[in-house]
């Protein structure tokens, strides 16, 4: 049985900076950080746009940031919830630049501000169109030269360690599946922070990397974590269509769009400005809504994002990555047009956290896209991702300094031991994940209860086989992938179907009022 004051699932920017905030605030403090693939395969890596950030109160406010976050998220967002983020954002950029992240900066060596979808002004801090990589390369160099913390890879965790204090449900680390192994052990934690990612994989187009599988939903679920909005599923407009389902979707960053990229139908027409004033710089959920419209009357499976009338020096210098990649696709953006689809991007929903990322199991946090702050709404502005995981995980590093010394006793006699496992037969598990994908690309843009229904009763048929293995010790990382997957894509259906019964019940109540 191992034993730390820290355990961490997850290895984004929401694990790292928490796990540097703990280590800055108490050196001595045994800092464990779980990824279940390599420590730099997060969403994070693949972000391109940048930090939503007031850095220029000249052409800029918070009450704007505010204003525009509270508008994306179509009036479901908490208001104090979005201040207090918007309002810690500025220092969140400062402190990374301290750890030696470097952003782009105009020629007057101030911080050269992007403008992307549903900002009312340039705000966006970013290093050219990779953010996620510079923030992630440098957290992650820092982590690895301070001691006190560890890195596991290719540690799966099957699910958390939960245990009555004084009557109230505790959480007291984890059960893993270690690959090397094959062997389930046991990480028992004073704190234990979620910051394990999205669920991009429980649909067929997905920006998210093959680990997004929806995991820290799913173990928080079983834990008895209290979890809402898992609906809110966002899609980001502009991902480079790839016929091939197993491939990830390459995300094109919504900068680009920004920098004066359009969105053409199959006639090469500009077709957003009938669904908003706004056009291609409307947010992410109007675009996308526009573009599945769009597919469905021209019966096509993408439409065009149109590069051709920018410059295309200007463009190589702001977009190497997207440039580059294009041109590896075989793709000429000076003369092409580039085939896009609407991709599962990120999680609005999720385990639900008050504002030091505590939830409703002492001992648990969470952190990043695994949790529902009230930040989002029904809709994620963009580049509040990585502003939203700075802060929590700021906020949760903060709370559990304060509290540890009087809390870390309370999970020192548990003792769990180590358990061999048998080899688990993953042939029949690869085809599992395509009918997820396929149920739930097939419900996202549906009303269809029937349908609805029939993927729930499917879906709970893997939970029940993959929990049998589970109780028949047979385990494999794609097993309790396939698992996870499951869960969450219920939890996404019930939440769907949770909402229209509101939706019809406030429908019967106008009508007899």
């Amino acid at each position: 049985m191992k034993t730390t004051d820290i355990l961490i699932i997850g290895s984004g920017i929401a694990g790292l900076s928490a796990a540097v905030k703990l280590n800055n605030l108490n050196p001595e403090l045994d800092i464990i950080i779980l990824t279940k693939a390599n420590a730099s395969d997060s969403n994070t890596r693949y972000a391109q746009g940048g930090i939503a950030a007031v850095m220029n109160k000249i052409n800029d406010s918070y009450e704007d940031h505010i204003h525009d976050t509270i508008k994306s998220g179509g009036g479901l967002c908490d208001e104090k919830v979005v201040e207090m983020v918007v309002r810690q954002a500025p220092e969140c950029i400062r402190e990374l630049v301290a750890l030696g992240v470097t952003f782009d900066q105009d020629k007057h060596h101030d911080f050269d501000l992007g403008l992307e979808g549903g900002h009312s002004t340039n705000r966006i801090v970013h290093h050219k169109d990779k953010t996620g990589f510079e923030i992630e390369s440098v957290l992650l160099e820092q982590v690895r030269s301070r001691k006190k913390i560890k890195i596991y890879d290719n540690h799966t965790v099957v699910d958390l360690i939960i245990t009555s204090v004084n009557g109230i449900s505790h959480c007291a680390g984890a059960y893993l599946f270690e690959q090397a192994s094959q062997s389930i052990s046991s990480l028992v934690a004073s704190f234990t922070i979620l910051a394990s990612g999205g669920c991009g994989q429980v649909y067929r187009n997905t920006t998210n990397p093959a680990v997004a599988t929806g995991d820290g939903y799913a173990i928080a679920k079983r834990a008895g974590a209290k979890i809402k909005n898992m609906r809110f599923v966002q899609f980001h407009p502009t991902a480079l269509y790839e016929a091939n389902e197993s491939i990830v979707s390459f995300l094109i960053s919504e900068a680009i769009r920004g920098f004066g990229a359009h969105i053409l139908d199959k006639e090469g027409c500009r077709f957003l400005f009938q669904f908003d004033k706004r056009g291609e710089l409307a947010t992410r959920d109007i675009v996308c809504a526009a573009i599945h419209k769009q597919m469905e009357k021209d019966e096509t499976d993408f439409v065009y994002l149109d590069l051709r009338h920018l410059d295309p020096s200007i463009c190589e210098n702001h977009f190497p990555q997207i440039t580059q990649h294009l041109a590896l696709y075989g793709y000429d953006f000076k003369k092409q047009l580039i085939p896009i689809v609407p991709s599962a991007h990120y999680q609005c929903g999720g385990v639900i956290v008050d504002a030091n990322a505590e939830t409703n199991i002492a001992g648990l946090y969470a952190i990043g896209e695994v949790s529902c702050t009230g930040l989002h709404g029904t809709n994620r502005l963009a580049s509040n991702s990585l502003l939203e995981a700075l802060v929590y995980a700021r906020n949760a590093a903060i709370k559990i300094t304060d509290v540890i010394n009087t809390e870390r006793s309370t999970i020192q006699n548990i003792d769990y031991q180590k358990k061999e496992v048998f080899e688990c037969n993953n042939k029949q598990i690869q085809p599992l994940y395509h009918k997820i994908k396929k149920l739930m690309s097939a419900n996202f843009f549906s009303n269809e209860k029937e349908n609805q229904n029939e993927a729930i009763q499917f879906l709970s048929q893997i939970c029940r086989l993959a929990e049998k293995e589970v109780a028949d010790q047979h385990y494999s990382v794609e097993l309790l992938n396939l698992r996870n997957m499951a869960q969450t894509a219920i939890l996404i259906l019930e939440d769907i179907q949770s909402q229209m019964k509101d939706l019809n019940k406030l429908q019967i109540e106008e009508i007899y009022i």
